[in-house]
């Protein structure tokens, strides 16, 4: 007898789907079947519903410690796991103090694993005076490294200096470890921020956007790919909003550079116009684009040329947000979405007529491919059984269906065109929309 078979699902793998029955024991997938003739403690019934693999969210900030009021780890796994998401990775920024050394680290993994209901990895930070930290983070444990380009106006976490981000890409391709880059240019952007504040026709979402053009990001992309040819170092790049920024990392993947990248569900479904009629809450950098980029990094998604999607869940409490108290450059810049980025990519798949089979690569096979992850990321015998099940069922936000610790989002009465019914971690049931 086994402790849990889904039956009678809709099983998405990456060969098609299987109608059929899911056995797990001792938090793996034990088989994979038409029927499982043999009997189970849990029985959980899929009938007319899609299990996929959970998604692997490789952007977020649960803040905590210190700003935990923000977000923390109980909170954030338990609104993820709503969300359909089994293993995240926890961004070193936002927090206080910064994860940028191993007893940084350490404290942030024991708070892992007394909150977090699914699967944690963490990020550590590259700064201008933690280089030679980088190596006992690696003994640590961390999955990699995060580091900005711009500035980010906080002073635990500050954007790193061109060489030293040299001599940190140098020692971490030595530590056989990945550096994702929030790539924007500091200096168009300082440039480009004064030059939007003199602007007095633009709207304020206009005002925004032109501080922040895409030639920041297209720049930075750039100089970033040479840094990684002198230095070997791997590069993710984080939540990239254009798509000629897309084609100039997939023109250093077919030269043989070790590179990936992310772009966000909000990048896919939203335009600048959002900041307009939404308010803050659909502030974020780099900035939502003009419909016609939209559509050009939609099509680049579609051409399989981004490798996954990443939520960048970033909230903070509503007053810093507050349009009273901050104007549109002041207030705080992060999107609320880490709930909401599977059933994006299910509205994604369904509009653009993109096969389950092909949308499970950017929701968690290419992710558990780049990091590692091999008991992870997809629906096969001997993996985790980390599962999400779905059903094709309109879901519309609202905050009392939000479960982060502040529930104000771009994502609000947004309409998705499915429901996550249940979310499994290693066979256990953490998220179950009838309880």
């Amino acid at each position: 007898m086994y402790e849990v078979i889904i039956k009678n699902g809709k099983i998405v793998t990456a060969s098609g789907i299987i109608r059929g029955d899911i056995a797990i024991q001792d938090g793996k997938i034990q088989a994979i079947a038409t029927r499982v003739k043999e009997g189970a403690i849990q029985e959980i019934d899929a009938t007319d519903q899609f299990i996929f693999p959970g998604l692997i969210d490789i952007h977020v900030h649960f803040s905590e410690p210190g700003r935990e009021i923000w977000e923390g780890f109980k909170s954030g796994s338990q609104m993820l796991a709503a969300g359909g998401c089994t293993t995240f990775f926890d961004m070193p920024l936002n927090s206080i103090p910064a994860t940028t050394n191993a007893e940084r680290v350490r404290e942030k993994q024991k708070l892992a694993k007394q909150k977090s209901i699914t699967h944690c990895e963490l990020w550590g930070g590259l700064v201008d005076d933690n280089v030679e930290k980088l190596e006992e983070m690696a003994n640590a444990g961390v999955i990699g490294y995060k580091a900005f380009m711009p500035r980010t106006n906080d002073p635990t976490f500050e954007h790193v200096q061109n060489e030293i981000l040299l001599k940190g890409m140098k020692k971490i391709a030595k530590l056989g470890k990945i550096l994702a880059l929030h790539a924007e240019s500091d200096e168009i952007l300082q440039f480009a921020l004064q030059e939007a504040k003199k602007d007095t026709s633009a709207t304020i979402a206009g005002k925004y956007l032109n501080s922040r053009p895409k030639e920041a990001e297209l720049e930075a992309v750039s100089r970033a790919i040479y840094y990684s040819r002198l230095t070997h170092c791997p590069l993710h790049f984080v939540h990239i909003s254009t798509s000629e920024a897309v084609h100039i990392i997939q023109q250093a993947r077919d030269e043989g550079l070790d590179v990936s990248l992310e772009t966000c569900p909000h990048y896919l479904l939203f335009n600048s116009s959002a900041v307009d009629q939404i308010g803050y809450d659909a502030k974020c950098a780099p900035p939502l684009r003009e419909e016609k980029t939209r559509l050009a990094l939609l099509e680049a998604f579609k051409r399989g040329e981004i490798d996954m999607l990443s939520s960048d869940h970033s909230p903070c409490t509503k007053d810093l947000k507050d349009p009273d108290q901050y104007d549109i450059f002041s207030a705080w810049g992060g999107i609320n979405g880490g709930q909401f980025t599977f059933l994006a990519a299910l509205e994604i798949a369904k509009k653009e007529n993109i096969p389950y089979s092909d949308l499970i690569y950017y929701t968690s096979i290419h992710a558990a491919r780049r990091f590692h992850l091999k008991d992870k990321g997809s629906i096969e015998v001997g993996k985790l059984a980390d599962i999400v099940i779905v059903s094709e069922k309109d879901f519309i936000v609202q905050q009392d269906k939000m479960l982060s610790k502040n529930p104000q989002s771009i994502y609000e009465r947004h309409t998705f065109l499915h429901t996550i019914e249940c979310c499994l971690v290693q066979g256990r049931i953490v998220y179950n929309a009838k309880q």
